[in-house]
């Protein structure tokens, strides 16, 4: 890795039509698994102008079984989703949450999916899916994330936070942001390059018939006071470069604008680019698949690592085959950084953590409904609180050390 570049990173607002699709599976998720924590679910979801779809394979306790729908949870089901839509804070024309048309395709699991992955006998329960997962770490940022990632996540959580209270009426859910950062000796030390789009109400823009400069200088003047304080003192200078809506116009935005699917923004999802991502999405999918919770104790173990500073970077991959309880491999890379050999961590952290589907779940506690606030603003680098982002906690900083002294 070179000792000064530039890097850039991206995030998408919570009412990005991907992220409506997110959130919307996630709380799938949660519905289900309040009612069975033991339930399956792979939920998959379309957005587009006033048209909401499901479709995915599900099985639950008191939810669906023997190819039934338990009384009133397809109705439950649809409130879920209208009210997802709601808070999120969609009620225009093209998009409106008391009035898009919905469609349930959700069905039972396949019946061989089950054979390989559910708990017999002496069967461990096995992985949902085959595939390979990476956690990352870095010491750029408090929460040990990239900072062009945290820094871009920061910018919309606060334009959204604005939006609810109605500090800043003008904007509507939906948003982009991008942030180019220049490092030196492998850490930020200034911003080259911003990038804000966001859907706002009539007249807040530079081009169009409705255009009004001065709402768009209220707009714009929002934006940057927005930089200013996500941004640590001293990064945006004279020759950082801004664009605040640079087409100029963005009225019509969400699902209206363009339609969303679920898992379209694995990358926004995890480290913005600045780590390998195995390729799975993670939301609308309950813990026993892989592509999720695997993920999330990679992230975990590399917190820890970089939190007990054995490194300043760590990667964490790990891989399963679907029907099978422990991983395939283990791989640790420091990226030069480290002060312990990869090898002795790749064996020490499977006995700090048991790495199987089910030992995952029980280590992190991901059998609870706790996943509609992780499809928006990242999955990770969020702070702990309770049983929520359980994989950000760096409880095994101790254990760690001991096990490779």
């Amino acid at each position: 890795m070179p000792q000064s570049f530039l890097f850039t990173s991206e995030s998408v607002s919570e009412g990005h039509p991907d992220k409506v699709a997110d959130q919307i599976s996630d709380a799938i998720v949660d519905l289900f698994l309040s009612k069975d924590p033991q339930g399956r679910v792979a939920c998959e979801t379309l957005t587009t102008t006033q048209l909401v779809v499901l479709a995915g394979e599900i099985r639950g306790k008191g939810v669906y079984e023997n190819g039934q729908w338990a009384p009133g949870v397809e109705q439950e089901i649809e409130d879920t989703v209208r009210a997802t839509v709601k808070r999120i804070g969609y009620a225009q024309s093209g998009f409106h949450w008391n009035e898009f048309v919905f469609q349930n395709n959700l069905h039972g699991q396949s019946a061989h999916i089950a054979m390989g992955v559910d708990e017999s006998g002496n069967k461990d329960e096995g992985a949902g899916d085959q595939g390979i997962m990476f956690g990352y770490a870095t010491d750029e940022t408090p929460g040990l994330m990239p900072a062009t990632l945290y820094y871009s996540h920061k910018i919309l959580e606060r334009m959204a936070a604005d939006r609810h209270s109605g500090a800043a009426p003008f904007l509507e859910p939906d948003a982009k942001s991008q942030v180019t950062l220049a490092y030196e000796n492998e850490q930020p030390v200034k911003a080259t390059a911003l990038v804000v789009s966001t859907q706002h109400a009539p007249g807040y823009c530079e081009k169009g018939d409705n255009a009004d400069a001065a709402k768009y200088a209220v707009l714009r003047d929002y934006v940057m006071q927005v930089f200013r304080d996500v941004l640590p003192d001293g990064f945006i200078d004279g020759d950082t470069k801004v664009y605040i809506n640079p087409t100029g116009q963005f009225e019509i935005g969400g699902p209206d604008g363009d339609a969303g699917l679920t898992g379209r923004k694995i990358i926004v999802d995890t480290y913005g680019g600045a780590a390998p991502h195995g390729g799975g999405a993670f939301s609308g999918k309950d813990p026993t698949k892989v592509d999720r919770s695997a993920a999330y104790v990679a992230r975990y173990l590399a917190k820890n690592v970089v939190a007990a500073g054995l490194a300043r970077r760590c990667t964490i991959q790990l891989s399963y085959a679907i029907g099978i309880a422990e991983p395939l491999s283990v791989y640790v890379d420091l990226h030069g950084t480290g002060t312990v050999a990869e090898a002795k961590l790749e064996t020490a952290l499977p006995q700090l953590v048991r790495l199987t589907p089910k030992g995952i779940r029980e280590h992190l506690k991901l059998n609870a409904p706790i996943y509609s606030k992780t499809a928006a603003y990242g999955h990770f680098g969020r702070e702990p609180e309770g049983d929520l982002f359980t994989w950000e906690k760096t409880d095994l900083v101790d254990a760690l050390k001991a096990a490779v002294a």
